[in-house]
């Protein structure tokens, strides 16, 4: 009988120590694949994609996991991006919404010449120009984030460029649309393609020289392919392009509420400042780079940066028409994005 009883409580001790963990529901977890265009090594992975991916892993108590699959390893190419993530072929994207011309005509503003200060207000601007103006072209992914580089930079091999005159002729790299536009004004032509084929182009001379911020000579080692930089200075830079860092929508909708909010906490205007001032730090290393290796470091002289503003006018002219031919206030988005850039430019200067 005594054994019995033993054996009797035994159990039942095991069952008060078992119990608990056998009803309890296991800690949700999400993980997540984030898939990008560039080298491991670049900005976007470094300074974006890693400490973002931590941040939500740390603040979710390890409930949400990212996988980082960079250089497109989980197939396709870079125009496809957007795309992929809509589709839930993965779960988060940074890419470029002018891979895909024409598509998302109202967030192309900031891609016009002429139309960054410097990253970090321009991100901040490009932020809260599409919270205000632009959701409606983005409804079918969650976006995270919009932000831009740095400055873009003239970036020619065997010719240095410090006017109007010497752009005329030239096959130049073009990131975008408005971008290409603005180069075909200048007399150069206009070459479009991701920018991960710009070294191949450069090495067989398809283009002679490429228009990128300096971060982006690093990954690619654009500073070997290139020896003439042409900085243009000024109140704003010659250009910038626009990123999206975006999640599925799907994806987003079933995260429970908690983790909702370790999502939003770590996106849009909680982190434009930090962003852009980091797209402005990685900056240095590629000027260093071409230093180093003995290139020629320009810079436009005033005067004809007057006259690349001058000729861009009618590219700025030709996008108000193009909205107003959709439906859209034009002079209107434009001056609204002019004016967010001078805001937050007035607060970061």
């Amino acid at each position: 009988m005594l054994t019995r009883r033993l054996a009797l409580a035994a159990s039942l001790v095991a069952g008060a120590t078992l119990a608990p963990a056998a009803i309890m529901p296991a800690a949700a977890q999400v993980e997540l694949k984030i898939q990008h265009f560039l080298p491991a090594g670049a900005p976007s992975q470094k300074s974006l994609i890693e400490p973002w991916a931590k941040a939500v892993e740390e603040q979710s108590q390890g409930k949400i996991k990212s996988r980082i699959f960079p250089a497109m390893q989980l197939g396709g190419k870079p125009p496809e991006l957007y795309d992929q993530v809509r589709d839930g072929i993965v779960d988060v994207v940074w890419t470029l919404p002018s891979y895909t011309p024409g598509r998302f005509p109202i967030m192309s503003v900031f891609e016009l010449p002429f139309m960054i200060n410097d990253a970090e207000a321009t991100t901040k601007a490009a932020w809260e120009f599409y919270e205000t103006y632009a959701k409606a072209e983005f409804p079918d992914v969650h976006p995270l984030l919009f932000h831009v580089h740095a400055r873009g930079v003239i970036h020619t091999k065997g010719k240095a460029v410090q006017s109007v005159d010497d752009l005329k002729g030239m096959k130049l790299r073009a990131p975008s649309r408005p971008v290409g536009d603005a180069l075909a004004k200048y007399g150069a032509t206009p070459i479009f393609m991701p920018v991960p084929q710009t070294p191949e182009a450069l090495s067989k001379n398809v283009v002679e020289g490429t228009v990128v911020p300096w971060e982006v000579t690093v990954s690619l080692r654009l500073y070997e392919l290139t020896d003439h930089h042409t900085l243009v200075t000024g109140p704003r830079g010659l250009y910038t392009s626009v990123f999206l860092y975006a999640m599925n929508k799907a994806k987003y909708d079933g995260l429970p509420a908690d983790l909702k909010k370790v999502i939003d906490a770590n996106s849009g205007s909680a982190i434009t400042a930090q962003i852009g001032r980091a797209w402005e730090e990685v900056e240095k290393p590629g000027l260093d780079a071409a230093k180093a290796r003995g290139n020629k470091i320009l810079t436009m002289p005033d005067a004809e940066t007057a006259k690349l503003r001058k000729l861009a006018e009618s590219v700025q002219a030709a996008w108000v028409e193009d909205m107003n031919k959709q439906g859209k206030d034009g002079a209107k988005l434009l001056a609204a994005a002019q004016a967010l850039i001078d805001k937050y430019g007035a607060k970061t200067n």
